[in-house]
């Protein structure tokens, strides 16, 4: 079984977007594509959401990204040709092209194809949406042609991350090093939920991770929202967090000052 894991991540990795090119038209997943500002990247992007995600996380405002099936069977061609169509628009607007998701990692050589083909054929900085639980499928190729990764560290305990997400921490903590070690720019993210992540201590260990790592640029300080909940209720999920509050200002400023005592810009 290690023999056989070894085999496939050595070829995950030789799969480089000059291999790619290869085999195209390369095709994958897609959930959706939009057009936003802000809150995807820096400027206004083009964000392509791929479908697949192997977290269930208890506040995601977006669990029809879960499942392949709720996706489309799209080609790279297709999802390019799109983000053309805005490419004087983004480009005035000091924007780029966003790889989203659900987890885009799902599916690693789609998702560097999108990626370079942003980055070389219409000449768009490009951002990585990521969990970092699945990490180790980024290749260095994927990642030389990505500007900007936006990371989602959802807590520092371990108990909690594994309750908010089903998944271990370890992976994320394991790729942000990786990133770090490369000089990658990152954004960290960071969702605050009244009693559940909003612990100082939480807070504070992942303020002093991402403080030491060197390369994180800016934090985001989300706060917990139920804009989703309704999607929740649509699929027949239990929406667990439907009596959780929004974080107060108060509340929000405490964790922006916390980051930002570790050196971090928190906004």
């Amino acid at each position: 079984m290690t023999v056989l894991l070894d085999q496939n991540l050595a070829a995950l990795r030789a799969a480089t977007p000059a291999g790619a090119a290869m085999h195209r038209p390369i095709e994958g997943t897609v959930h959706s594509w939009d057009l936003s500002t802000g809150v995807d990247g820096p400027g206004s992007r083009f964000v392509a959401f791929l479908s697949g995600c192997p977290l269930t996380c208890l506040y995601c405002h977006n669990p029809d990204t879960w499942r392949m099936r709720n996706g489309k069977r799209t080609s790279a061609d297709d999802v390019v040709k799109e983000a053309a169509k805005y490419t004087r628009f983004i480009a005035a607007a000091r924007g780029g092209a966003t790889v989203s998701g659900g987890e885009p990692l799902l599916q690693p050589v789609f998702a560097g194809e999108l990626l370079h083909r942003f980055k070389h054929e219409l000449g768009l900085h490009t951002a990585l949406d990521t969990s970092g639980f699945l990490g180790v499928r980024a290749t260095d190729a994927l990642l030389r042609d990505v500007d900007l990764v936006l990371l989602d560290i959802k807590s520092w305990d371990r108990e909690t991350y594994k309750k908010v997400t089903g998944r271990p921490l370890q992976p994320t903590l394991d790729f942000a090093r990786r990133l770090a070690d490369l000089g990658k720019e990152v954004h960290v993210r960071f969702v605050l939920v009244p009693g559940l992540t909003d612990d100082p201590a939480n807070i504070e260990g992942v303020a002093a991770f991402a403080g030491g790592l060197g390369n994180v640029s800016r934090v985001d300080v989300l706060p917990f929202h139920k804009l989703g909940e309704g999607k929740w209720q649509a699929l027949g999920m239990n929406f667990t967090l439907h009596d959780t509050p929004s974080p107060t200002p108060e509340q929000v400023t405490l964790a922006k000052d916390i980051f930002e005592a570790h050196g971090l810009k928190a906004v």
